[in-house]
């Protein structure tokens, strides 16, 4: 039998397994598989959330599992003490970390993210994940870039108007305290056993961001988080935010080896541009995946397949799965994406 591993390295190597990989992030979906009624008392237990995802991969059959609980996990490990549950969406951060510029003066980083109390139930997750699928299946971490992890510690207006507007000492400060904690905590993800490590970079698309500040800001910021550690298993992604027209810099100047697309990007296109320097991961827009027929999923999921296949070195994946998805229509999306990128 084929692991998801096996299917993972023979694409990122440019052979062929027996299909590409297919990537299907389901996190909230988790509490429902466990019966558990809130995402709050779910997200609690470190051991909830290993359970849920060893039991939806072994359920519907794709090749990865996931330690992400919910983004602002990474605001508590730098003292949010508020995340707001709501029943129409994923947990938020409620309580910013920083309401002046004195707090990022005050602002400390922790020396092992491994050892505070906020990162205990990661690490619970973690290591059931090791035990029960390491070196079987991927094991992905979330990691929020240095110059984007402000946005969750005083908002993202705040954030915006320091980062555009200055004082320059004070937002490259700020930029550099959380670079720091980037690469403790994607040391403390590595060692606790992830393969897989999403490097969400959404100030790294000209959606977002110009090209000009990309390459003032943006760029220098993300040498500042990556070199130190280096590229080893780091997927670029910018959320749903299209970023085609910065891969070739991003191989040029970081050596990045992963791209997880957006659904806005030609998949082709980007296959052009990083011509067998890094794997292309082509990414299905799963919002409509709540209301598409069978039919359509089937569809978009075999043109996805046909722009990406030719010449190896693709991977089919989602963003972060909506709750409200029918199972029927992530069981489609799947079965269509085994059987259009069988090879």
């Amino acid at each position: 039998m084929i692991t998801g591993m096996e299917r993972l390295v023979a694409a990122i190597n440019g052979e062929k397994s027996d299909r590409i990989p297919v990537f299907c992030n389901l996190l909230d979906q988790g509490a429902d598989e466990l019966g558990i009624a809130s995402l709050q008392e779910y997200y609690a237990n470190g051991e909830h959330v290993a359970e849920a995802q060893l039991r939806m991969r072994e359920k519907y059959g794709y090749d990865n599992v996931w330690s992400l609980f919910y983004v602002g996990k990474e605001a508590e490990l730098l003292g949010c003490e508020k995340i707001t549950f709501s029943k129409g969406g994923p947990p938020n951060v409620e309580d910013y970390v920083i309401k002046n510029y004195d707090d990022i003066v005050n602002l400390e980083i922790p020396d092992d993210i491994s050892a505070l109390p906020a990162f205990e139930e990661n690490l619970k997750c973690l290591n059931i994940l090791k035990r029960e699928v390491g070196g079987k299946q991927p094991i992905c971490a979330y990691l929020t870039s240095g110059i984007t992890l402000p946005a969750i510690l005083m908002g993202m207006d705040k954030w915006l108007e320091l980062l555009l507007m200055g004082p320059t000492d004070i937002r490259d400060l700020l930029i550099a305290k959380c670079s720091e904690f980037f690469q403790k905590e994607i040391d403390a993800f590595r060692k606790a056993g992830a393969d897989v490590l999403v490097y969400s970079q959404p100030f790294g698309s000209t959606d977002i961001m110009p090209m000009r500040l990309i390459k003032e800001l943006t760029l220098p910021s993300m040498k500042m988080d990556i070199e130190p550690g280096g590229v080893g298993g780091l997927v670029y992604y910018c959320g749903s935010s299209p970023f085609n027209n910065v891969i070739d810099m991003m191989i040029k100047e970081l050596g990045i080896g992963v791209f997880y697309l957006s659904p806005k990007d030609d998949i082709a296109e980007a296959k052009k541009i990083i011509n067998g320097r890094a794997l292309t991961c082509g990414v299905i827009n799963d919002i409509k995946l709540v209301s598409w027929s069978r039919e359509e999923i089937r569809a978009e999921v075999k043109r996805m397949c046909e722009a990406g296949m030719p010449g190896g070195k693709f991977l089919f994946g989602t963003l972060v799965m909506p709750y409200d998805i029918p199972k029927q229509n992530i069981r489609a999306m799947l079965e269509a994406a085994y059987e259009y990128g069988s090879y």
